[in-house]
């Protein structure tokens, strides 16, 4: 991700590693045989082992959540950075960055 010059390419290479690590997380959370953490009515003392726990599950969810915020913001820097510099290449955009600085 870190050895690409093209911004743009570095992004979706950010977002596609985001999501292999909430699946990633999600594949640990499943529990075969158990059910919602919801006890069906009369039921008094449900069994705690044959429910499935929804923490890692909600914590996905805001984790999603934080990612979409961030490639929001991610994309409009990007187009901020392509109209004022013309390009999404890092060597060329460091050289134009030191040529007005000059």
């Amino acid at each position: 991700m870190l050895a690409r010059p093209n911004l743009m390419r570095k992004l979706m290479a950010m977002n596609i590693f985001q999501v292999a690590v909430i699946l990633f997380y999600l594949s640990f959370a499943e529990k075969t045989g158990a059910s919602t953490p919801v006890a069906p009515h009369g039921l008094l003392h449900p069994l705690a082992a044959d429910f499935i726990n929804p923490l890692p599950h909600a914590l996905m969810l805001t984790a999603i959540v934080v990612g979409v915020g961030t490639t929001g913001v991610g994309l409009a820097l990007l187009v901020s950075i392509y109209r004022r510099y013309e390009t999404l290449e890092e060597p060329e955009l460091l050289e134009k960055m030191r040529r007005e600085n000059a």
